[in-house]
């Protein structure tokens, strides 16, 4: 198990400005990674989500439920999502990032990549929910896949990531305000991977 360190170079060794990353490769050891993600996949009621893109509603490309306290409703690409009560696991995933973080969360989404076909595309976490400082913990379970970290207004300023089983990518300050990330497509035979972000939807 390895603990969160800061990460904010590129492949180049150049600063990413407006970023600031931590990151433990190996958060949780692997049996823990292992048990997480078979229980996960069983006991989250997986769903797929309409969003709207391009001024239409169609399928997410992945599954996903949001969870989160009673009150933490979110609005992503044009949906609310009231959020699902909390299991067991992820309950106990909040309480170790909140003391190792040293920051409240009170909600998780979670998604479900099946294969490499599904994806996430460009986005940034910066909805007004969320304040303008968020914290978002991502923890990946399963499969290997690769993220992708690009400035705003200097797309040559990048970072790509292999996000690996019981990793842990922590996104602070004003990441979501300068950077935008992604989770491509890709043609290689991939396993399933779930991913987990934990974040704080404040009172409106």
């Amino acid at each position: 198990m390895s603990v969160l360190r800061p990460l904010a170079t590129n492949g180049n060794d150049q600063a990413l400005p407006g970023a600031e990353l931590w990151f433990a490769p190996d958060w949780l050891q692997a049996g823990q990674a292992d048990a997480l993600f078979a229980e996960l996949r069983d006991a989250i009621e997986w769903e797929t989500h309409r969003i709207r893109l391009f001024g239409r509603e169609v399928d997410s490309p992945r599954l996903s439920c949001w969870i989160g306290d009673e009150d933490a409703a979110y609005t992503y690409s044009g949906t609310r999502f009231q959020p699902r009560p909390w299991p067991l696991p992820l309950t106990e995933l909040r309480r170790r990032l909140a003391r190792e973080l040293d920051c409240r969360f009170n909600s998780v989404l979670a998604n479900r990549y099946r294969h490499g076909r599904d994806y996430m595309g460009w986005h940034s976490d910066d909805e007004s929910e969320l304040g303008p400082q968020p914290v978002i913990a991502s923890l990946s379970l399963g499969a290997t896949r690769r993220f992708v970290l690009k400035h705003r207004r200097e797309p040559s300023r990048k970072l790509e990531l292999p996000l690996a089983h019981g990793s842990l990518l922590v996104m602070r300050g004003d990441t979501q305000a300068n950077y935008r990330h992604s989770l491509p497509r890709t043609a290689r035979p991939v396993g399933e991977r779930i991913n987990l972000t934990f974040r704080l939807i404040l009172k409106q």
